[in-house]
């Protein structure tokens, strides 16, 4: 039997405490009526009830031992986290729930269950339009109180590989202003799924033709969304080539595809990172692929082994994604094969630097006190153990004294 989202015995809690009137609504509902269902690892319900939607949220999050958040205390909304779902429980909205289903943002969405009655309420026709593929608005004002739905409308219908009614695309394009009112980590959330999958390639261009990105990704531009396309193509062409970047790819490509959408100065490119709220390590991945990546498209011969150790103390564990950028930009694979060889292999000393020596050991062996030269010591015995110079920690200690001891200019950095 084909998994259903609407089975209570594929729930992580018992029937028994959902009052009568609680109904599924959302995305479980809409996804349990598209054929062809199969198996999730992990559900995400969402119930509506008349009354006590906290009050029943918290009593099976106590008895399952399982988390209990209160996601609006204002609108008492409440979330239970199991191990395998989240299920959030929110107050109906309106004297009755056709009225709550009419505040809704599409028609598929607009679909409630009662799964104890197994009463299906659909009074805007909503599974019809799951029948034809296509979304469509509710109404007009209900896409104005959330403009994030006009942005959720291209999501949805790349994730369901659907089509927008005409009259709602209008509609969309008619508010687009609207979407730089909402909170940007919102937008990013949205955003964020269209960038992940493939089937968003298709539908990131038609956002930005109905003016979805002016408010929030101002460098767009049609031949930059003609590169993201491109990205997902080279990340198939490298896994087939090197297998073991299944282990990077796809997870890394929706940050590449933002690399590719921003501003190519990195300054800048952080900066509109930074007003959509992306986290330190995300605008760091971006901002290094940016600086790093110019270097990679000059590549005409391969780098030497001293070239290649300051290439990847640069690039970092962001190398992945700067690799994707290069194919996708026609880099070819004669220059890019010796760097990701290397790369692949967590042993390199090249790609992965596996050091002989600390700097306290360094400080301690020629009782010099804690400087930038420490650092260049370091740097200098990395190079030449990858050189083939030194191999032992013994020998890296002597090649810091006979530094020391000759005062050479110790600083090898390939500019």
């Amino acid at each position: 039997m084909p998994f259903s989202s609407l089975s209570p015995q594929n729930w992580p809690f018992g029937l028994e405490w959902l009052p009568e009137t609680a109904y599924l609504v959302g995305g479980a509902v809409r996804n349990a009526f598209l054929s062809g269902s199969t198996q999730q690892e992990y559900l995400d319900l969402d119930f509506v009830l008349p009354t006590e939607p906290v009050e029943t949220a918290r009593k099976i999050a106590r008895h399952y031992g399982v988390g209990f958040v209160l996601l609006d205390p204002e609108r008492q909304i409440a979330r239970v986290v199991f191990r395998e779902a989240t299920v959030d429980f929110a107050p109906q909205v309106g004297e009755n729930l056709v009225k709550d289903l009419q505040r809704r943002d599409f028609t598929v969405n607009a679909i409630a269950y009662n799964p104890k009655t197994e009463a299906i309420i659909d009074p805007l026709g909503g599974r019809l339009d799951l029948k034809r593929g296509v979304m469509r608005m509710v109404a007009k004002t209900n896409l104005e109180d959330d403009p994030l739905r006009l942005l959720r409308a291209y999501r949805i219908a790349a994730q369901l590989n659907f089509t927008i009614d005409p009259l709602t695309r209008a509609t969309i394009r008619s508010l687009a202003g609207k979407l730089g009112a909402v909170a940007a980590e919102r937008v990013q959330t949205e955003l964020g799924y269209l960038l992940k999958k493939e089937t968003g390639n298709k539908w990131l261009p038609e956002a930005y033709r109905d003016g979805l990105f002016q408010s929030w990704l101002v460098n767009v531009t049609p031949e930059k969304l003609q590169q993201v396309a491109k990205i997902d193509a080279a990340a198939n062409t490298m896994i087939a080539t090197w297998p073991q970047l299944n282990n990077y790819y796809p997870s890394c490509l929706k940050t590449a595809k933002l690399a590719s959408l921003v501003s190519q100065r990195p300054s800048e490119a952080e900066v509109e990172l930074l007003k959509l709220k992306y986290s330190r390590a995300e605008i760091r991945s971006v901002v290094t692929a940016l600086k790093v990546l110019p270097q990679l498209l000059l590549l005409e011969t391969p780098l030497s082994l001293k070239e290649q150790y300051f290439f990847f103390v640069d690039v970092g564990d962001v190398f992945p994604i700067v690799a994707v950028l290069g194919v996708a930009n026609s880099l070819g694979f004669k220059n890019l094969a010796p760097l990701m060889n290397r790369y692949l292999d967590p042993l390199d000393i090249v790609a992965h630097p596996q050091p002989l020596v600390t700097g306290k050991d360094i400080m301690t062996h020629l009782n010099l006190p804690p400087s930038p030269k420490i650092g260049e010591l370091l740097r200098e015995v990395q190079l030449a153990r990858i050189e083939g110079k030194i191999t032992t920690r013994e020998e890296a200690l002597e090649l810091c004294g006979s530094i020391k001891r000759e005062n050479v200019g110790i600083s090898s950095h390939i500019n």
